[in-house]
């Protein structure tokens, strides 16, 4: 016969599992009914887009980092127009500029999409990262999806998620 705690010790990374589905089921059906509410589409010839970036997450209960690999994805969801990337910067929890991405604007076609990766060892950005992404377009367009996917995978544990996009006005004065 098998002693009961060698099964509550097996069942605690499945537990652990269920939980984190849980969340990412949750925070997508929240992210989806929050777009649901409002327009059905959002028309524009340009945009600056502020990008949450995780370079890690803490775990555990001494807040143990744990890195991950993220991707700015810029996707121009537009059927009929070319859009371009004109700025993609990198910031850092402070505020502080990293890096720059793109010297010259990227071109997107239509239904063309473009990323930056940042791989998991960059802990530059750390905890409060960001991307701040300028488009613009000839005319009113369907605006782009703009987010970060962040990966990460240590000891037989995954993570993965997405922080999407939000639209900042430039001069808030």
């Amino acid at each position: 016969m098998i002693p009961i705690y060698k099964g509550e010790i097996m069942m605690k990374p499945l537990v652990k599992t269920i939980l984190i589905i849980c969340v990412v089921v949750l925070s997508i059906s929240r992210y989806c009914s929050a777009g649901a509410a409002s327009e059905p589409y959002h028309l524009s010839s340009g945009q600056t887009v502020y990008v949450p970036v995780y370079s890690n997450v803490f775990s555990a209960p001494k807040q143990i980092p744990f890195n991950l690999a993220t991707m700015l994805s810029i996707r121009n969801t537009d059927m009929t127009n070319s859009i371009s990337a004109t700025l993609a910067d990198y910031y850092d929890t402070k505020g502080k500029l990293l890096r720059r991405y793109y010297q010259n604007p990227v071109t997107l076609a239509l239904l063309e999409s473009t990323h930056i990766y940042i791989p998991e060892d960059d802990k530059d950005g750390g905890f409060g990262a960001n991307f701040i992404v300028r488009w613009n377009a000839r005319k009113e367009i369907n605006a782009p999806i703009i987010e970060c996917v962040m990966i990460g995978a240590k000891s037989g544990q995954g993570i993965s998620f997405i922080g999407p996009g939000q639209v900042k006005k430039e001069d808030t004065k």
